[in-house]
């Protein structure tokens, strides 16, 4: 009788081995800052162009991560983000323009802009789900693409141009090198980052998961999912124009075509590549999109686009999972192959 007591007490303390050994939160953190050091690193080792590629690739990896807090996180498929990233593109430059070329003042505005578009907007599309929710978001998309080519005031389908170079206080001295663009361009790369990781990390997060793993279910034990997924959808929208204005502090340009339905495919595709519902393995696959577009698609006479589409029909074939899915795999294989690893995790 006692052993039964003791074996049904084991069974309730002890959690059920999922195949998976979790790494130390130290080691993540770790891992974390040798990847900032090493891209902080980057100006000190590279010429001024691949600086600026880097540049280009931190501002995508940022919008491809705001796409994934709605995709991978809360199960919402959107083709939108595009419109923040825009708005907050746009709004970086007429304030460089008009106001001052304060980067910090710049970061601010577009931040706000997009933020608050993504409220009203995500008012009505976080109403829908899937396949509509999905279209609601591209005619958003499509919607803001049109006024921008058409608006006098965001210099119509010829572009804003004509931005000043950025400075990080007003009356600064302007950053003209790539390097010093670079920096800041990082700096709004990990700030973005970090509060995406903290969103994920927090209560917040854990219902947008439960949206994704079962909205109904949520409901049912009284959570207000139709807040939670407006809330998510506002912090993405904002996180998308943060990247918005990294995006003009580099290339000082913005034109419509930074609002176009083929950079939010990209941006989806690459969070489908890298692997929904992670943080690092969109961000990976941004950087493979960016390179392989502005890189080798240079270099191989302008056929980026063709090669981009190789590789992606080869990721749903070879990486079902994502590139983030590998990981998994290599984990769930050790964890198997070490049973007392694979206890406690």
């Amino acid at each position: 009788m006692t052993n039964a007591v003791q074996e049904k007490t084991d069974t309730k303390t002890e959690p059920p081995s999922n195949g998976r050994r979790k790494l130390p939160w130290w080691v993540g953190a770790l891992l974390a800052v040798l990847a900032v050091a090493v891209l902080a690193s980057v100006p000190f080792w590279m010429a001024p162009y691949p600086v600026q590629l880097m540049s280009r690739i931190l501002a995508f990896a940022l919008l491809v991560v705001s796409v994934d807090l709605l995709t991978g996180y809360t199960g919402l498929p959107t083709l939108g983000a595009v419109a923040y990233f825009g708005a907050g593109a746009y709004t970086a430059g007429l304030v460089g323009i008009h106001v001052t070329n304060s980067a910090i003042v710049q970061l601010i505005a577009g931040t706000l802009v997009a933020a608050f578009l993504a409220l009203v907007t995500g008012a009505v599309a976080v109403r829908t789900k899937g396949f509509v929710f999905l279209m609601v978001t591209l005619a958003i998309a499509e919607l803001a693409h049109k006024q921008a080519e058409t608006m006098a005031l965001l210099g119509g389908s010829n572009g804003l141009s004509g931005i000043p170079a950025i400075a990080i206080l007003p009356g600064g001295e302007p950053l003209r090198l790539a390097g010093l663009v670079y920096f800041w361009v990082l700096f709004v790369f990990v700030l973005g980052v970090a509060l995406a990781y903290i969103l994920v990390k927090s209560p917040m997060g854990r219902s947008m998961r439960g949206i994704r793993d079962g909205e109904g279910r949520m409901r049912a034990i009284g959570r207000r999912t139709y807040l939670v997924k407006l809330i998510a959808y506002t912090f993405a929208g904002s996180l998308a124009g943060m990247a918005g204005t990294a995006w003009t502090a580099q290339a000082r340009f913005v034109s419509p075509g930074d609002m176009a339905f083929a950079l939010a495919a990209i941006a989806l595709l690459a969070v489908v590549f890298g692997g929904a519902g992670t943080i690092w393995g969109p961000i990976v696959a941004a950087a493979i999109v960016i390179f392989i577009r502005d890189y080798v698609g240079t270099n191989a006479g302008g056929r980026g686009g063709t090669i981009l589409g190789i590789v992606f029909v080869l990721a749903v074939f070879l990486l079902p999972r994502g590139i983030a899915g590998l990981a998994r795999k290599r984990n769930r294989a050790r964890a198997e192959g070490n049973p007392v690893a694979g206890e406690g995790a």
